[in-house]
């Protein structure tokens, strides 16, 4: 079973911008639908270590290391072992591209990650409370036509009406 087999897509071809011969593109692999048409899960942590880390272009053990560090965060089987996720793999890019590429150091990019994290969570927090409003905007919207649709026989009147309080 090639690395390729376990994310569900075809052994495929190699890739010279991942590490040179071996290294199996995994980005066909994420595009590839299932036989029942369904998408891929990117967050099944299927991939052994010894496969995301070929995947990722790394030696396993900066996978490891990588864990104790809190940059990623494989699934465990019962006996110990870590699982990774496509998601994870792609996750190890991007911290290998940081490193090597930008030159930012391990706790910075953690602090990266983390910030990535937050400002997920605030747009998902900012998403769910637009929907709130945008629900309680229909509701207003709604209420009005109703109170419209009341209103409408009587309409508006231009009649000037004299009003004595004494009488």
């Amino acid at each position: 079973m090639t690395a390729s087999d376990r994310t569900g897509g075809p052994a495929s071809g190699r890739s010279p911008d991942m590490g040179g011969p071996g290294r199996v593109r995994i980005e066909i692999a994420f595009r590839q639908r299932v036989p029942g048409g369904e998408d891929i899960d990117f967050d099944a942590k299927i991939l052994a270590i010894s496969a995301a880390a070929e995947m990722a272009g790394m030696h396993p053990q900066t996978l490891r290391q990588y864990d104790r560090l809190g940059l990623v965060e494989p699934a465990r089987t019962p006996g110990g072992g870590r699982r990774y996720s496509a998601r994870d793999v792609l996750r190890l890019r991007e911290i290998q591209r940081l490193s090597q590429d930008e030159g930012v150091n391990l706790a910075g990019i953690k602090r990266i990650m983390d910030l990535e994290r937050e400002v997920h969570a605030v747009r998902a927090e900012a998403a769910a409370r637009i929907e709130g409003l945008a629900e309680e905007l229909r509701r207003a919207r709604a209420q009005l036509a109703e109170l419209r649709a009341v209103a409408g026989p009587f309409g508006r009147s231009t009649d000037i009406v004299l009003w004595r309080g004494d009488q």
